[in-house]
């Protein structure tokens, strides 16, 4: 079967069956062939820097042409330190442990047989994102490490980025005489194509989108693949009682306003009702000079200068921009009630020097990853010593949190006998 795809004829069932013939090659390759070839590759990054911010400027154009947000033009803008960043984070990635092939639990039964498990590849994957092109190298060289084919589909308003770096990416793997399909890629980002890939069962083992909730929920809504899922990060900043005002403030500052349109930035701020008229006031006036917008209970509406109030839905919003929700809550356990019905299962700060209360929140809090004192921003692959991550699932089955090598993977079991045979 093909799709037609701007005049052109485009195959997909094609691609995908290149893509799970070479998932078996890559299956084959040892640890020492798959760490040289993802050192080739960002070293090749690197020395494509030109071609690549050419082809970024392109994506960049179109993104100012249509207004398309500042969160989304930040995520799509490339810059040679970007680029140095995302040829650090491959090489970070051959770095690490490779888990395919690892046994764990091999113990003998009471008839002499050996039982363990291995862990193996998925297979192929399909990645499905937006203005993202740092996901094309990342996601390349963790299926890679992991023996996995990937199929990228990148997003129309980064398409000219996805492609120049997935060209580099092949080149490498050409001159390795591996199949370039292990990286595939959706040359058009039409969604009939899209619509086409997600029934591919027989191809592709998992689907992990990166995008807006709107895409996320489109996939997972036609996809026969199973889906990774993670719609939202709304995720929350507790000040407790016991917290140390400076490094709360901190905390707050980098989680909200470092990179305000990333997943891993602070979307609402709760505090104690016994901290607030020592700290709501330090935040008022430094989410101020930041120029954030702050949309506040009554409670805290009063320490902000230019502050709204918040609406019935404003705990559930996951800004992207430099702005949050503020509440004051009475108690530890109102705060984590907030958490429980507001989160999105992403990443929750609690700042705190009481250690019981924190040892609490992380029993209490089961959101992917859970702080004590440390900035939701750490919520990252490369921060949580993953190297780089491909996604972050928000759904417990069968990866959560940040997706690094070992979530690519799975297991199966492996029984080493003598000749036994069953009575």
């Amino acid at each position: 079967m093909q799709t037609e795809a701007k005049n052109n004829t485009f195959d997909v069932i094609a691609l995908c069956q290149a893509a799970r013939a070479a998932s078996r090659q890559l299956a084959q390759l040892s640890e020492a062939q798959k760490n040289q070839i993802l050192t080739d590759m960002a070293e090749a990054l690197i020395a494509a820097t030109p071609a690549i911010l050419a082809a970024n400027a392109l994506d960049m154009a179109a993104a100012r042409e249509k207004d398309l947000a500042p969160a989304m033009q930040d995520r799509l803008l490339l810059t040679a330190e970007r680029l140095q960043q995302l040829a650090a984070a491959v090489r970070q990635i051959a770095a690490l442990p490779d888990p395919v092939g690892q046994i764990r639990q091999l113990a003998p039964r009471p008839n002499g047989i050996q039982v363990g498990r291995m862990r193996i590849p998925l297979g192929v994957i399909a990645m499905i994102y937006e203005a993202r092109p740092n996901v094309t190298a990342d996601a390349g060289a963790l299926c890679l490490k992991s023996g996995n084919a990937v199929i990228l589909r990148g997003g129309r308003e980064a398409l000219h980025s996805s492609l120049a770096i997935a060209a580099v990416l092949q080149q490498v793997l050409e001159q390795h005489q591996i199949n370039p399909a292990a990286i595939a890629v959706l040359p058009d980002p039409d969604r009939a194509i899209l619509l086409e890939l997600l029934q591919q069962k027989a191809y592709v083992d998992l689907v992990i989108p990166r995008g807006g909730e709107g895409l996320i929920h489109f996939v997972s809504a036609n996809s026969r693949i199973p889906v990774i899922q993670h719609y939202k990060g709304i995720c929350h900043l507790f000040v407790d009682k016991a917290a140390d005002p400076d490094k709360a403030l901190a905390l707050l500052l980098n989680g909200k306003t470092q990179r305000p349109g990333v997943c891993n930035a602070l979307e609402t701020l709760l505090v104690h009702q016994d901290i607030a008229a020592a700290f709501l006031p330090l935040a008022g006036a430094a989410l101020a000079e930041k120029g954030v917008q702050v949309f506040a209970c009554p409670r805290s509406l009063g320490y902000f200068s230019a502050a709204q109030a918040a609406g019935p839905s404003q705990y559930d919003t996951e800004y992207l921009a430099l702005a949050m929700s503020v509440r004051v809550v009475a108690s530890f356990a109102d705060a984590t009630a907030h958490i429980e019905q507001y989160s999105s299962g992403h990443t929750e700060v609690i700042c705190t020097q009481d250690i019981s209360r924190a040892q609490r929140f992380l029993k209490q809090i089961n959101s992917a990853v859970v702080m004590v004192n440390a900035s939701s921003r750490f919520s990252d692959g490369g921060e949580l010593g993953l190297g780089a991550e491909i996604g972050i699932s928000t759904s417990k089955l069968h990866a959560y949190g940040p997706m690094g090598l070992e979530s690519l993977t799975t297991e199966k079991y492996i029984v080493i006998g003598d000749g036994q045979v069953r009575q």
